[in-house]
């Protein structure tokens, strides 16, 4: 069993930037891969990026813009999200799965709840 907890969310302006970090309980976190999923209103949750030791993977809108990074020491994976765009705008979840796939939500284990990100014009 693992624990998931996600924070750094909040208003931004466009171009601006947040972090946001989750922290994973259960001693097995090195093993886990952890991904960064979100949804919008009225849309499916849709993968963001995802890190499984030291293989970074990114969705087409992140690429360039994000950069997803982990701490063994702390259990944290943080979320760097730069040069922020209205359409950013989202419910951001934290998962660990711990088979092999890292791109779809079914692949994932364990959720935490969700921080809110809002990119204002």
């Amino acid at each position: 069993q693992a624990q998931l907890v996600e924070s750094g969310g909040g208003l931004v302006q466009a171009g601006g930037s947040l972090r946001l970090s989750c922290e994973v309980s259960g001693r097995t976190f090195k093993t886990y891969a952890v991904g960064w999923f979100r949804q919008a209103p009225g849309k499916e949750r849709e993968f963001v990026s995802a890190i499984r030791y030291s293989v970074t993977y990114y969705a087409d809108h992140a690429k360039g813009r994000f950069t997803i990074s982990r701490d063994n020491a702390k259990n944290t994976v943080n979320l760097q999200m730069n040069s922020l765009k209205r359409e950013d705008t989202a419910v951001y979840y934290c998962a660990a799965a711990t088979g092999p796939g890292v791109f779809r939500a079914s692949e994932y284990n364990y959720w935490g709840q969700g921080t809110q990100v809002t990119v204002s014009a």
